[in-house]
């Protein structure tokens, strides 16, 4: 059994940061590959970035460079640095792995950037 619970979300101007954190239960976490998503008003859930095991990464085209996905294995957490934030990156933002097969979701955090 895998528990994910997300923090760090906010309010932001735009141009501002902040840090999402993603921690994991259960020592299956280390081994899962994790991936942000985000939900923004009346869209549908999408991929932001993932992070493999080994620390390989990807990101959605419309936030390379802007936003930065790391783990540190020792404290069951992935992050997500999100820098020269835009107002279309209003969204509430999950966390997930399927490590074994099985879906986990974190409950996720609301991400507002202002005009």
């Amino acid at each position: 059994q895998v528990q994910l619970v997300e923090c760090g979300g906010g309010l932001v101007q735009a141009g501002g940061s902040l840090r999402l954190s993603c921690a994991g239960s259960g020592s299956i976490f280390r081994i899962a590959t994790v991936i942000w998503y985000r939900q923004g008003p009346g869209k549908q859930r999408d991929m932001v970035a993932t992070i493999t095991s080994g620390g390989n990464t990807n990101y959605a085209d419309s936030v390379k460079g802007r936003f930065t996905i790391s783990r540190d294995n020792a404290k069951n957490t992935v992050y997500l640095q999100m820098n020269s934030l835009k107002p279309e990156d209003t969204a509430v933002y999950y966390c997930y792995a399927n490590p074994g097969a099985v879906n986990y979701w974190g409950q996720g955090t609301q991400v507002t950037v202002s005009s």
